[in-house]
């Protein structure tokens, strides 16, 4: 099996410089959100992502997955101890990636999220690394409330090129016909669960599904930049193609992979 894909990725109307970064393949597919109000949140997620994918598909298991986004994590260090003024730049990163052997993984790290389509049901992949969410988890905010709570943006993990940094990968079941979608806080904190199935149930196409996530989470007034990737469970062995960027991976670093051979 391998995954049909789309994304779309949009500045949104309050910000400057879109510092969220995506790709999409049929092997993987994944998105980046560069931390808010920090230096150059969109050249940190750039990077991990290009240096994630310039690897190529092919990837055994958890263990490597996450060896793989330690060597991407390592890349922002490097930008940092090149230029000391990028200190303190970051970026959150949630991905799916299907192994050489047919099982999926779910990398994650920060507050963008993964979501399953499973037949009626939308099942949430991932713990946002929040400080909201610790105190939904303590019962001291109410889930319902988490969206609208003044400091839903405060992250409690995220990769900042330091040696401590890490990602979590957890094995997932690979399901013919489960939409996924990945997708920044731009989207989650504006579009409750119910409406995100409903947009996902609303297009075929992955690409227009996307766009239309992207479109709703604006009109809901999301003042942040806004990605959604969505990738269709399908028939058939993934390819060995270059991905597709969207946001900051779209923008910077791509000539790095003109001489990419995926393998």
């Amino acid at each position: 099996m391998s995954l049909r894909a789309g994304v779309c990725s949009d500045i949104g109307g309050y910000r400057e410089v879109n510092q969220d970064a995506a790709f999409t393949a049929s092997w993987g597919a994944g998105v980046a959100d560069g931390v808010g109000g920090g230096p150059a949140g969109d050249l940190a997620s750039a990077a991990l992502v290009h240096r994630l994918i310039s690897g190529g598909p092919r990837v055994a298991d958890a263990t490597a997955l996450r060896d793989r986004v330690r060597e991407a994590n390592w890349d922002i260090g490097a930008h940092v101890r090149r230029d000391p003024a990028l200190s303190g730049m970051a970026t959150t990163f949630t991905a799916i990636w299907i192994t050489v052997d047919g099982r999926l993984l779910v990398a994650h790290t920060g507050d963008s999220r993964a979501y399953v389509r499973r037949g009626a049901a939308l099942l949430r992949q991932t713990r946002d690394d929040s400080y909201v969410q610790l105190l939904v988890e303590r019962g001291m905010v109410r889930a319902e409330d988490a969206m609208t709570h003044p400091r839903r943006n405060i992250i409690t993990a995220s990769l900042r090129g330091d040696e401590t940094d890490a990602a979590g990968v957890t094995e997932r079941e690979l399901t013919l016909g489960d939409r996924w979608l990945v997708c920044s806080d731009g989207v989650s904190d504006y579009l409750p669960d119910d409406e995100i199935a409903a947009l996902l149930d609303a297009e075929l196409d992955p690409h227009a599904a996307a766009a239309l996530v992207v479109d709703a989470a604006l009109e809901a007034g999301s003042r942040d930049n806004v990605t959604a990737v969505v990738a269709d469970v399908v028939p058939g062995a993934p390819g060995a193609e270059r991905p597709v960027l969207a946001g900051a991976a779209a923008l910077r670093f791509t000539e790095e992979l003109d001489d990419l051979v995926a393998g």
